[in-house]
C-alpha cells in the first residue's frame, strides 16, 4: 500500500493505518527529536507531541511535499517550543548539587571532547544548531531541511557552514592538544 492510500485510510480512521503511518515515520522523528533535544525523555515527549499534531492536522495535509517533510517540519517546531518553555522553566530551577562547589576553586580539568563537542553545539545559535543537527548528524539533504523549515536551500547550506566555523573556533584550542 502506498503512503497517498494510506493516508486516506488515516483521514476515513483506519486505526491499523495509522498505526502503520506512525510506525513508518516514530524512529526518524525520534531521532530528530533526541538530537535537538539531546534528552530522551524529552525526545520521546517531543515526537508524541509531533504526531499528536500531525494526526489532528492529517486534513490539512496537501501532498505538496512528502509526509516525512512535513512530520519533520511539524517535529522542528515542537522541538524548539518545547525547548524554549523547558529552558524557561529550568531557568527559574537551582539545581542542589550545583551549590557544592560555589565556595571551592573551579575545576582545573579539561573535560573530554564528547562533552566539549556537546556543549558547543549547544552553543550554536538555534538557527544553526538545528540545520547543523539535520544535516551532519541526522543526515538529511539541504532540500529537506529547507522544506522543513521553510528556507530555501542555499539558506541551509550558508547556516551549516557557519555552524561548522563556530564549532571549528569553539574547539580550536581542545584540538591543539591532539595535534602534534
Amino acid at each position: 500500500m502506498d503512503e497517498r492510500e494510506v493516508i486516506a485510510r488515516v483521514r476515513a480512521g483506519d486505526g491499523a493505518a495509522e498505526r502503520a503511518l506512525y510506525e513508518a515515520h516514530v524512529d526518524r522523528v525520534y531521532r530528530l527529536a533526541y538530537r535537538l533535544a539531546g534528552d530522551d525523555d524529552l525526545a520521546r515527549d517531543f515526537t508524541q507531541e509531533t504526531f499528536i499534531r500531525a494526526f489532528a492536522r492529517l486534513e490539512s495535509f496537501r501532498g505538496d511535499s512528502a509526509l516525512s517533510t512535513w512530520l519533520h517540519a511539524i517535529a522542528t517546531s515542537v522541538v524548539l517550543n518545547g525547548l524554549r518553555k523547558v529552558k524557561r522553566l529550568r531557568g527559574r530551577e537551582t539545581d542542589l548539587e550545583a551549590a557544592d562547589g560555589v565556595t571551592g576553586a573551579p575545576r582545573a580539568a579539561e573535560p573530554d571532547l564528547k562533552e566539549r563537542l556537546r556543549a558547543a553545539i549547544d552553543d550554536l545559535p538555534e538557527r544553526y544548531r538545528v540545520v547543523f543537527v539535520m544535516h551532519d548528524v541526522e543526515g538529511y539533504t539541504h532540500e529537506e531541511i529547507g522544506a522543513a523549515l521553510g528556507v530555501e536551500t542555499g539558506t541551509s547550506k550558508a547556516q551549516l557552514s557557519r555552524a561548522r566555523a563556530k564549532l571549528r573556533t569553539a574547539l580550536a584550542d581542545f584540538a591543539g592538544e591532539w595535534v602534534s
